[in-house]
């Protein structure tokens, strides 16, 4: 009866611990909500264009420019960045090429996808993709590890004719991420995002504005849905309390089987 209660109490416990990991939110993005894409570029890291994940960014520019945007990253997802240039009717053979750099400005490089493509003579549009590897909540100082915080896309013709230089073309953006869950997770977090202003942000400023007020630098706008570190719960926590549980029932099964039926009678000594 003990052992019956005992296994009960068990698999009660069991369900509750993995009721959370069917009804928790997925950190990954979700589209804009204010229809409000960006329709323009930035021409360097410090002037990119600020989009969200899931979010379709467009912008005009020229061949032979460099095209710049940014969005966030948090721990646990793996970005896919997904580029479209629409060229003109007449041009000659380009390549264009997609890079990403994290908050460090360190390029990325892409686990797989057509990072780097050629357009023939009569293309009229080039796709290039890139698939960033699954970012980590803490890395040691010497790793390129990808980390939290704000990613730059830059967009660029690497081989361009000068006949085609400065023609006009059209440019779509696009970064979805998926969530690599608790096989991601690692022991430690950074203090804070790596987004720009973070590093100045809490400290004092030597200005003062008009109204006496310091002044402090400008965080990025943007960032995951759910705030950063919005990722810390994931099935690594279940798959730790059903390993703890499925423990205990050994142990108590072990126990109940090897325990006897009680007391040994007592046998009386032969004279």
């Amino acid at each position: 009866m003990r052992f019956t209660r005992a296994l009960s109490a068990a698999v009660l416990l069991l369900g509750v611990a993995a009721g959370p990991a069917v009804a928790g939110p997925s950190p990954s993005a979700s589209p804009s909500q204010d229809g409000g894409a960006p329709t323009e570029a930035g021409t360097s890291f410090r002037t990119a264009t600020e989009i969200e994940q899931g979010q379709r960014a467009t912008a005009n520019g020229s061949a032979g420019d460099y095209l710049y945007w940014s969005f966030p990253a948090d721990a646990g997802q793996r970005p896919t960045v997904r580029a479209t240039v629409r060229l003109p009717e007449s041009h000659a053979p380009q390549t264009w090429r997609i890079d990403v750099y994290d908050g460090l400005r360190r390029r990325q490089a892409c686990q797989w996808g057509a990072e780097n493509r050629t357009a023939a003579a009569d293309a009229a549009t080039l796709e290039l993709a890139c698939v960033l590897r699954t970012v980590r909540a803490w890395s040691e100082p010497w790793a390129n590890d990808p980390l939290p915080g704000t990613y730059y896309v830059r967009l660029t013709a690497v081989r361009l004719p000068t006949s085609d230089l400065g023609v006009p073309v059209g440019t779509e953006v696009r970064v979805d991420s998926k969530d690599a869950g608790g096989a991601a997770a690692v022991d430690g977090s950074l203090a804070e995002p790596l987004v720009p202003g973070v590093a100045v942000s809490s400290g004092r400023d030597d200005g003062e504005g008009e109204d006496g007020e310091e002044r402090g630098a400008v965080l990025s706008a943007i960032e995951p849905e759910d705030g950063w570190s919005s990722g810390w719960w994931s099935d690594r926590w279940v798959w730790t309390g059903a390993g703890a549980v499925l423990a205990a029932l050994a142990g108590i099964g072990g126990y109940a089987l090897t325990r006897g039926s009680g007391r040994p009678t007592r046998v009386p000594p032969t004279a």
